[in-house]
């Protein structure tokens, strides 16, 4: 009565030495409790990013940075020459000292007329012409002036800066080009502070408001990431009827960019589903497969997939039963399949 006992320790030995020599990972496939989700199609943006524009009219002198460059704030990033502004300048500046010179003559005039109006020289109308030639000299050399700070606030626009620290994603001007005022020039974001945004069905909206864990996957890095925060946007698209959802992302997430596909994962609860690691699918043309380990054997065995789930695993609806050994290594394990002997 012992011998088959000992006959059937023997063989599962023997099969788990023949998979421990295999030259790829395995594990076997279960029933596990994953979350039960909605999952939409979603993209990261920067929640800084500006297109800064000029504000005068010149010609780029000097482009500081390019594409992909790091800029601090404050650091200038564009020079124009605006010829014009300059001539600008010193004419405001002659309008000034004339407006000086016109008031101190109207300043002397109207003084000298108020002591011969007191020495009853010269009658009220007289010392009111003059008053109001002073007072009118003033009012010239306050426009002047401001002339002359206006002048030199559009002169300072020449030198263009980085209204915060980021990186360079777009540069729209090359040197020696003309530009005008509103004429875009450089593109930046900040990559500390990223944003994943969806859009949601109105249907959807009370599940995903009410959802506990959001979780965004970055299919391209195999990279599931927990979100920060979640806000709803109080407002619907008129066309499509679906409500934009701003999914915050941890800070200083390493290569996650503006533009980049992403899915959103919203938590509606946890189920028991027989589930698979979505890296060892494999797909080929129509066919969604998984090398399928019967001791030192391997074989592809097509499968019919679920939804896919928060960490990386994928339900698996048929074609794998519970116990069932899958290799973790679909390139390994193809490549063993096709040895002499198989």
């Amino acid at each position: 009565m012992h011998y088959p006992a000992r006959l059937f320790l023997t063989s599962l030995l023997l099969a788990c030495s023949a998979q421990a020599a295999l030259p790829f990972k395995v594990a076997p496939v279960k029933y596990q409790m994953v979350d039960s989700a909605y999952s939409t199609e979603a993209t990261v943006e920067a929640v800084k990013q500006s297109t800064v524009a000029a504000q005068v009219s010149g010609r780029v002198s000097a482009v500081n940075f390019d594409v992909g460059d790091t800029v601090k704030a404050g650091s200038v990033i564009v020079r124009l020459s605006a010829g014009e502004l300059g001539a600008a300048v010193a004419g405001s500046q002659a309008q000034v000292a004339q407006a000086q010179a016109s008031l101190s003559s109207a300043r002397a005039n109207y003084e000298r007329q108020q002591q011969l109006f007191q020495q009853k020289f010269i009658s009220k109308a007289a010392l009111d012409r003059a008053t109001a030639e002073y007072r009118s000299a003033e009012a010239a050399a306050r426009a002047a002036r401001a002339g002359v700070g206006q002048t030199a606030a559009l002169s300072s626009y020449t030198t263009v800066t980085a209204p915060f620290s980021g990186v360079v994603s777009a540069r729209h001007v090359e040197i020696g080009e003309s530009v005008t005022a509103g004429t875009p020039l450089m593109t930046g974001f900040d990559p500390k502070d990223m944003r994943v945004v969806a859009s949601i069905p109105q249907s959807r909206l009370a599940e995903v408001k009410a959802a506990p864990r959001v979780m965004i996957e970055i299919p391209a890095r195999n990279q599931w990431i927990d979100a920060a925060g979640i806000t709803v946007l109080p407002s619907a698209d008129e066309a499509t009827h679906t409500v934009k959802v701003r999914i915050d992302l941890p800070a200083n997430l390493q290569g996650v960019i503006p533009g980049l596909y992403t899915r959103a994962h919203f938590s509606m609860g946890g189920a028991r589903k027989l589930t698979v690691p979505a890296s060892a699918i494999v797909r080929r043309s129509e066919v969604t497969a998984v090398y399928v380990v019967t001791r030192d054997r391997v074989s592809l065995r097509q499968v019919r997939l679920g939804t896919p789930g928060a960490g990386g695993q994928v339900e698996v609806l048929a074609g794998l039963n519970p116990g069932d050994t899958i290799a973790l290594e679909p390139v390994k394990a193809g490549i063993y399949a096709k040895r002499p002997g198989q």
